[in-house]
């Protein structure tokens, strides 16, 4: 089934459409592959990307809107990815980059296709294990820059994915979340007091 990518904020893609015009901007960011385009880029796919903050004792997770991110491409493949982020005074481009995730952001995707449910879908950063997902959240209609996921929701973690968290495979957020709650935990030294 289709994915119901949700709409970014206006003010967010008007910010990367101003970067990508932006000699300066896309020069600066050392982005070899905006450095050398042949053709107009173009933002497409905006994916509302949440940071998973902590994850309760209950094992629910609690999660905060960082910003929008845009794959930009070039003809029929993106070649990188430009992120926006939430400012006093709105959206504001944050930076252009490229690397592993924009092709494993893709293949998640393409995979998620072929899933007979409609998912909306977002990204999901775990920065205390280095790890992005792409977050499959079951209610298509909500608004994607709110929400938690819920235990029914998949997460398909991408590639680089941490050691013993194969990347591609869709896991229920139940069955994920143990997993990362158990990573999360400071394990205590031995010999410190309890």
């Amino acid at each position: 089934m289709p994915l119901r990518v949700p709409p970014a904020p206006a003010p967010a893609l008007r910010s990367v459409l101003t970067a990508l015009s932006s000699p300066t901007a896309v020069r600066e960011a050392r982005t070899p592959a905006l450095l050398g385009t042949q053709g107009p880029a173009t933002p497409e796919l905006p994916l509302p990307v949440h940071v998973l903050d902590r994850v309760t004792t209950e094992g629910a997770a609690a999660t905060r809107l960082a910003g929008w991110r845009f794959h930009i491409r070039l003809g029929d493949r993106a070649v990188a990815a430009a992120e926006t982020m939430l400012t006093p005074d709105g959206w504001a481009f944050s930076h252009f980059f490229e690397g592993p995730y924009v092709a494993s952001t893709e293949r998640a995707l393409r995979q998620a296709e072929s899933v007979p449910q409609t998912y909306q879908p977002r990204l999901l950063s775990v920065p205390e294990l280095y790890m992005l997902t792409l977050w499959l959240h079951g209610d298509c209609t909500a608004d994607a820059a709110a929400g938690h996921p819920a235990a029914t929701d998949l997460l398909v973690p991408l590639a680089p994915a941490p050691p013993g968290i194969p990347a591609h495979r869709p896991h229920r957020v139940a069955e994920l979340l143990p997993v990362l709650t158990h990573r999360l935990t400071p394990t205590r030294l031995l010999g410190s007091p309890a």
